[in-house]
């Protein structure tokens, strides 16, 4: 029974969706200011979640990765920097067009994240899926304030489903989970 739910929360707060439901609240957030679009995150998430992910599902199917989690530390490396090209192309147009700062914010951030999740990944597997939880938590807190302590649960329960799945060791998860918070508690709000 633990499994089954630990793969349902593996899939339900991946770090693909998480992203992609991050940017578009940070998104809608950043539209309340007058004459913004709350609609700013959905372009964001095409490029930082959707083309992502759409090469990795490209990978399994092509028999490269075995999985969409890309379990195998080797496999990693490829498409986090496809990630981060395809997040900084992203990001690129959206200043062209005039994104609001808050969204591009969250966006530099993510690059930063996946910088440094890739260089890790070279010598060892740091759990993205806790780091992601973890600097969504902190996006959130930054953005909402206390009130957005409600989802800081999420993360053990992420690393929890990591854990029981045997996906990674415990120190993987705690070094995700500290490096995603530190990644998205620092960089996000120093250029919001």
């Amino acid at each position: 029974m633990s499994i089954r739910v630990a793969r349902v929360i593996t899939e339900v707060l991946a770090p693909g969706v998480l992203v992609a439901v991050l940017l578009l609240i940070v998104g809608f957030h950043a539209g309340g200011e007058p004459g913004v679009s709350r609609w700013w995150g959905a372009p964001a998430a095409v490029f930082a979640a959707g083309i992502p992910m759409a090469y990795v599902f490209r990978g399994v199917r092509r028999g490269r990765l075995t999985n969409h989690h890309i379990p195998e530390r080797e496999h990693r490396r490829g498409p986090l920097v496809f990630g981060a090209v395809s997040v900084a192309i992203g990001t690129a147009a959206l200043v062209a067009l005039g994104a609001p700062r808050e969204l591009l914010a969250l966006l530099a951030a993510g690059i930063t994240g996946l910088v440094v999740f890739g260089a890790v990944t070279a010598y060892w597997k740091m759990s993205i899926h806790s780091g992601v939880a973890a600097g969504t938590a902190a996006v959130l807190v930054a953005v909402y304030g206390p009130i957005a302590l409600l989802a800081v649960p999420l993360v053990p329960l992420v690393g929890w489903s990591r854990l029981v799945l045997a996906a990674h060791t415990f120190a993987q998860v705690v070094a995700g989970t500290l490096v995603g918070a530190l990644i998205a508690g620092t960089v996000f709000p120093a250029l919001r």
